[in-house]
């Protein structure tokens, strides 16, 4: 029982903590990548956040065009040794190829979740005050505005009526049914 009584809270803790920073560096990798406005208050901070282990790592992994990969390098490392504590805690033991497979799912999931959540929340900002800007705002609008722009282009134009941030989430919840559960299958096969 003693065990037990503190493994939960060990495990709750690493996973939260973990989680968040790395949700920290991927939302910095996509304001990147979508050429976000780094002035923003809530871009300074992650920057302020991610930049002590992103400086070290760039020394080692160089960029690829356009493509942090320092980014993506942290990310992995940190969910498979979020994922291996978390694991090792549980007694559950792990083959390294499995675990880098459930790692990569789990960021697969966040990725897909954070677009998902940024294409709903601009829905919504745009409704209630169109044309305003604010920090959260702006971030949103750099998030979500390259998947919009793609079902934008996809979408005849239906007099003033936009339908690109249904057929986003339509998109993006098609991609979790398709992409993750193969993912899943693989990481359980491997372990």
């Amino acid at each position: 029982m003693g065990a037990t009584y503190m493994t939960d809270p060990i495990i709750f803790l690493i996973d939260t903590v973990c989680s968040l920073y790395i949700m920290a560096i991927l939302l910095r990798f996509l304001l990147q990548w979508c050429a976000a406005d780094f002035y923003n208050p809530i871009c300074q901070f992650l920057v302020k956040i991610t930049h002590p282990p992103l400086r070290i790592m760039r020394r080692f992994v160089p960029s690829i065009g356009k493509i942090d990969s320092s980014s993506l390098v942290l990310m992995l490392s940190l969910q498979m040794l979020t994922d291996f504590s978390i694991l090792l805690l549980k007694g559950v033991t792990i083959n390294i190829g499995a675990l880098a497979i459930l790692s990569m799912t789990q960021l697969v999931s966040l990725l897909l979740n954070v677009l998902v959540f940024s294409v709903f929340a601009r829905a919504l900002l745009s409704w209630m005050n169109p044309g305003s800007f604010y920090a959260a705002a702006s971030m949103v609008d750099a998030l979500s505005r390259p998947i919009l722009n793609l079902c934008r282009k996809m979408i005849p134009d239906l007099g003033g009526i936009d339908l690109s941030p249904l057929a986003a989430l339509l998109f993006l919840q098609m991609a979790k049914m398709v992409v993750l559960p193969p993912l899943h299958e693989l990481a359980s096969i491997l372990g």
